[in-house]
């Protein structure tokens, strides 16, 4: 029989065992000081990144906003050229102004309608022709690209580079939104691409007779697409014979299943949904070198009339114009008089 131990003793010992196996485990696991300097270091760079980023990021930040703030918008070509302070009895906001008789082609009232400005996207007017009258199949799909993105403006776009829609929902997005990469990709898809579709647009121009008119690309966004009230009265009067124009223009809304996703858009003149106007055609158009300008064919007292509105001060002044002149057909009617004399500017350079 072995002796036992006396119980404190055995109590003793045990705690010893423990203790030592507790100080072996502990630095058996501690990291040697290469790793504990080498985790430190690592530690301390992730913080100087962090911190060097946000510091980046408040900078940035900061620059916008600077941007922002500072920024001022451009003065428009009719601006510049004093446009905006010619008087007119209706005291119009558009620096340019042509109301005519469709089918008469009496003009009923004028302001600087020789007068050559930028027509931003008054343009896809012209771009929708092209397409409508060359009967291509507007069922074939065409996809957004990068050369559709605006480098010219910056202006933004639902349609995402690699979206597949087909030629006539480009067209309907064109001529109803003023969407620039659909419009775009119409002339870029065009038989023999860009070159040829801007050759066309222009040689269609010359057609008509609008001989102060000139065109580059097809959206608008460049302030060399220029032309005058009276030159764009003409190209309204042919687009207006198109009945594919005449819809898509003038529809109030429009959907288009992009991939998962259903795009509502909306059309840019909101008197389309006005019941007080019939309107047949329609167009709007803005950049900052042309102001906002908007182009209507629509029945007023009974008579057709086309108003062009050109470099008008304020986002909803062109449609205040339109408004104005309703207002005034229908009080002259049944024969509207030409209004007073106008500026004549045969072309204004920026």
């Amino acid at each position: 029989m072995q002796p036992t131990l006396p119980k404190a003793l055995a109590r003793t010992l045990t705690r010893v065992l423990c203790t030592l196996t507790a100080v072996i485990v502990v630095f058996a696991l501690a990291p040697t000081p290469a790793e504990a300097g080498a985790r430190k270091g690592t530690v301390a760079k992730k913080h100087r990144t962090t911190t060097a980023k946000r510091a980046v990021k408040a900078s940035v930040s900061k620059k916008r906003r600077s941007v922002v703030i500072t920024q001022t918008p451009r003065p428009s070509y009719g601006h510049l050229a004093g446009l905006q302070g010619t008087p007119d009895e209706l005291d119009l906001k558009s620096s340019v102004a042509l109301v005519i008789d469709q089918d008469t082609r009496e003009v009923l009232f004028s302001k600087n309608e020789q007068a050559v400005l930028p027509i931003a996207s008054l343009t896809k007017l012209m771009t929708g022709l092209i397409v409508s009258e060359a009967k291509l199949p507007l069922d074939e799909e065409i996809t957004i690209t990068q050369d559709d993105v605006d480098t010219e403006k910056g202006s933004r776009s639902r349609l995402r580079v690699g979206t597949r829609i087909t030629r006539g929902e480009a067209l309907h997005l064109a001529l109803m939104s003023s969407e620039n990469r659909a419009a775009n990709a119409l002339g870029r898809t065009y038989p023999g691409g860009m070159d040829v579709f801007v050759q066309l647009m222009n040689a269609k121009a010359r057609q008509l007779g609008m001989k102060d008119t000139q065109y580059v690309e097809p959206t608008g966004l460049s302030s060399r697409n220029q032309s005058s009230a009276h030159d764009l009265a003409r190209l309204a009067n042919a687009a207006y014979q198109d009945p594919l124009l005449r819809e898509y223009s003038t529809s109030p809304g429009y959907e288009v299943a992009v991939g998962k996703r259903t795009l509502q858009y909306n059309n840019t003149n909101r008197l389309v949904k006005n019941p007080d106007w019939e309107i047949g055609l329609q167009k709007t158009g803005y950049i900052s070198e042309a102001g906002q300008c908007l182009i209507m064919q629509a029945k007023v007292a009974g008579r057709k009339v086309i108003m062009v509105f050109l470099d008008s001060a304020g986002k909803l002044s062109r449609l205040g114009d339109a408004e104005r002149v309703r207002r005034w057909v229908e009080s002259n009617a049944p024969a509207a008089t030409k209004s007073s004399e106008s500026a004549v500017i045969r072309q204004v350079s920026g």
